[in-house]
């Protein structure tokens, strides 16, 4: 199943619905190209929601880790929403959980990016 994604924004977060695979070619270089797109619109406060991602190999790791390191260079801020059983455990083995922030609830998703905000203000 190839990778579809669907971008909304609620309360000045971007949130990114990523459904399929995150796998090496095509998917892994469109998040690549949507995270390049999101950013020259000025909009820096993203958050993946990857509740219908039933696969990720490690170019999907890498293409995550590459979204979140350029959100970084332009003072953004990239997080994660609602793992799978399946990415969680990719996660926890990579140790990359150590790196993302990972939410469960959008709603508190959202609202972290305020708090985080006021933090480095």
């Amino acid at each position: 199943m190839n990778m579809t994604t669907n971008i909304r924004q609620v309360g000045g977060v971007t949130i990114v619905d990523v459904c399929g695979r995150i796998v090496l070619g095509e998917e892994s270089a469109a998040l690549r190209n949507l995270t390049s797109n999101l950013l020259s619109k000025g909009q820096r406060r993203i958050l993946f929601n990857l509740a219908e991602v039933n696969y990720i190999d490690s170019a999907g790791l890498g293409s995550l880790v590459a979204a979140f390191t350029s959100v970084r260079k332009q003072k953004g801020e990239l997080k994660l929403l609602k793992l799978t059983n399946k990415v969680y455990d990719v996660m926890q083995i990579t140790k990359l959980y150590t790196v993302f922030d990972i939410m469960n609830d959008e709603t508190e998703g959202v609202k972290s990016f305020a708090q985080s905000t006021v933090a480095a203000a």
